[in-house]
């Protein structure tokens, strides 16, 4: 029986993914790092390259360290990716570049029923970054999963607009998507266009998951990047929402019909540096244990409490440094499997 079968985002865990920081950097500057993740720095220039502070590195894999411990003491299957040189060249004839960090598995690899497939990330930092799962992927199929690989972009020059408006800064000259970009509702399959997955990203996936599922390409949402800190599904009928983002005219309109809990105002957990890499809503970014139990950080007491007044009970973690690494717990996780079956939820 194959061990890749993830049908939605809630049903019971039984094997995840979790990342790791060791290695992690910043890529030197490029067209596309600079328009993808750094436009509002101003230049790229100011895109702060290179490998991240040790205390960061050690204080994040202490953390993750815990979360895998805490997972496995609730019977969850937990895989790590293997060590590789993150900082190595990385080129093809039109460019060449360094990597970034195996931080992040929810970005590089998509799974779908019995299938996973390799995302066409839109970075050229994370353009290998899949090797990392590289046996993973092997024991995968030979279990009987479906293993695909959507097709690699070129990521020129022309595929990204520096100086356009948020949500236009990806070209759709190819299919180029991160699979943070997707969020599972059994046959319903959300998809965000945003400047890490494009229009034709989305006709790709639709093409490659065939007639059983719908994939609905949401526009108007949220422009810069995935959607895991915008709209976070919880159970059947349950989905948190973030107030700054979702409203009722953008809200997918499978989802209208669902009841929804508005994310409450976030502690700023702080970064490092100058800037941070993502916004205070990472601490709405959720790993879904099983319906009525979430991966939350124990710094958020006011979401905290909104979850248990909808029934739904918290193992506490904390990621110190989420805002400066941009990911939390589902950004970090990859579920391979979970328990139930493909069903409609409309």
């Amino acid at each position: 029986m194959s061990l890749v079968r993830v049908h939605n985002e809630w049903d019971p865990l039984e094997e995840v993914v979790i990342g790791t920081a060791v290695g992690a950097r910043v890529p030197r500057a490029d067209r596309g790092l600079f328009a993808v993740s750094y436009a509002e720095y101003g230049s790229p220039d100011q895109i702060p390259s290179g490998s991240l502070p040790k205390k960061i590195v050690e204080e994040t894999e202490a953390d993750l360290e815990s979360l895998c411990r805490e997972l496995a003491l609730i019977g969850v299957k937990v895989r790590r990716p293997e060590p590789r040189d993150i900082a190595g060249e990385i080129s093809t004839p039109d460019w060449s570049t360094d990597g970034f960090y195996d931080y992040c598995p929810r970005d590089v690899l998509l799974t779908v029923g019995n299938t996973v497939i390799e995302t066409p990330m839109v970075l050229r930092s994370r353009f290998l970054e899949s090797f990392a799962y590289r046996k993973l992927l092997l024991e995968y199929f030979s279990s009987g999963a479906r293993w695909i690989s959507a097709p690699k972009p070129r990521l020129a020059d022309e595929m990204y607009a520096p100086d356009a408006p948020a949500g236009e800064r990806l070209q759709n000259h190819e299919p180029a998507f991160d699979a943070a970009n997707v969020l599972r509702f059994g046959t319903d399959i959300l998809y965000l266009v945003s400047d890490s997955g494009n229009d034709l990203g989305w006709e790709w996936l639709q093409s490659a998951l065939g007639e059983t599922y719908t994939v609905h390409p949401c526009r108007g949402l949220y422009a810069h990047t995935h959607v895991d800190s915008t709209i976070v599904p919880l159970r059947p009928g349950l989905v948190l929402l973030n107030p700054a983002r979702v409203n009722d005219d953008n809200l997918p309109g499978f989802l209208r019909g669902w009841d929804k809990i508005w994310c409450p105002e976030l502690v700023d957990t702080g970064f490092v540096g100058e800037h941070p890499y993502c916004s205070t809503w990472i601490g709405m970014n959720l790993l879904v244990i099983r319906p009525g139990l979430v991966v939350a950080d124990d710094r958020q007491p006011a979401l905290i409490r909104a979850l248990g007044q909808h029934g739904i009970d918290v193992l506490p973690q904390r990621l110190t440094h989420s805002r400066s690494l941009g990911g939390s717990f589902h950004c970090v996780s990859l579920d391979v499997r979970r328990t139930g079956s493909l069903e409609s939820y409309r």
